[in-house]
């Protein structure tokens, strides 16, 4: 059986590691991040999911040539510690949308 000042350790453990990383590992946050890094992380892992703030996210590619079908690649800039516009790779935007708005 536990004791449980051991669970209130445990559960508190948990609770910090939660709060410290409030996005997510698969989700980078980019204001945390150095631009080097955020485009490391994209060409690394090829399609990512950026987050920029705690509800703000999109998938970003490495290539280009990533998009299919009716979208189109478009360059995606991302917030980043160092840069307010850091070029992190291409995000899909839908081609017959004179907008070009984001998919």
């Amino acid at each position: 059986m536990m004791r449980p000042a051991f669970v209130l350790l445990l559960a508190g453990f948990v609770a910090g590691s939660a709060a410290a990383q409030p996005v997510g590992l698969d989700r980078p946050f980019t204001p945390a991040l150095s631009c080097a890094a955020v485009r490391g992380i994209v060409a690394q892992r090829g399609r990512v999911v950026l987050a920029s703030s705690p509800t703000a996210y999109e998938t970003v590619y490495h290539e280009s040539g990533a998009c299919r079908n009716e979208v189109t690649s478009a360059p995606a800039f991302e917030p980043t510690l160092d840069q307010p516009y850091c070029f992190a790779g291409y995000r899909c935007v839908q081609r017959n949308n004179g907008e070009n708005s984001v998919r």
